[in-house]
């Protein structure tokens, strides 16, 4: 990933955490309930608000690598680190977010979320391997 999209990806990404978080807490439910989901409403609540979490988490991390980034010998695994955190959030939380918001078939993504967990993992191994090396 160019260095230059690291931090506006962060914090368009931040940003976007921040409105669905809002919109967890004032219309999810609601929502939730419009479309019958009433008999899993508190499990569908938690799934947005862990994909939310995590979201926001590596959304920061993001923002973070943008800064230590520099130009350093070890910027690739700095580059490396934020592609991992971008694919975790659209698997883990973009996986969870469907889950939520969709129908029961869409339980099926349940399956890639932890591809997702693996990328968060991926990058914060990224990051340690940088600032090992340093």
């Amino acid at each position: 990933m160019p260095d230059k999209f690291i931090l506006p990806i962060g914090a368009l990404l931040a940003a976007a955490a921040v409105a669905l978080g809002a919109y967890s807490a004032h219309g999810l439910e609601k929502h939730l309930l419009q479309s019958g989901h009433d008999e899993s409403l508190s499990q569908r609540v938690a799934w947005f608000e862990t994909g939310v979490r995590y979201h926001m988490f590596h959304a920061l991390a993001l923002v973070i690598v943008a800064v230590a980034i520099g130009s350093g010998d070890y910027a690739a695994a700095f580059r490396f680190a934020a592609g991992a955190f971008v694919v975790g959030i659209l698997l883990f939380s973009g996986s969870l977010y469907a889950m939520t918001l969709g129908s029961d078939a869409w339980r099926r993504l349940g399956a890639v979320v932890p591809l997702g967990g693996v990328a968060f993992i991926v990058g914060w191994l990224a990051i340690a391997y940088a600032a090992i090396k340093r």
